[in-house]
């Protein structure tokens, strides 16, 4: 099979843009059993998946929106 690559010069190769944690999300994996876990980190999943889920059959992965944990003070309602 012959496939060409995009050469590093093209605006559709992708570079790391940063070594900072990326922490938006958390993932939920769901067994076929119904059974679920939520991981907070990206590699504790990877690692979870390759160790042992993959062999299993429909078994999924959400990707979830990470809850903001930032409440605003209300000095009151409308007034």
């Amino acid at each position: 099979m012959n496939m060409k690559l995009i050469d590093p010069s093209d605006p559709l190769y992708f570079r790391q843009t940063s070594d900072e944690p990326y922490d938006r999300h958390h993932y939920k994996l769901e067994l076929s059993n119904g059974d679920y876990v939520i991981f907070e980190d990206y590699e504790q999943l990877r690692v979870c998946w390759f160790q042992s889920i993959r062999n299993w059959k429909n078994s999924i992965v959400t990707v979830l929106d990470i809850p903001n944990k930032k409440t605003k003070k209300s000095n009151g309602g409308f007034k």
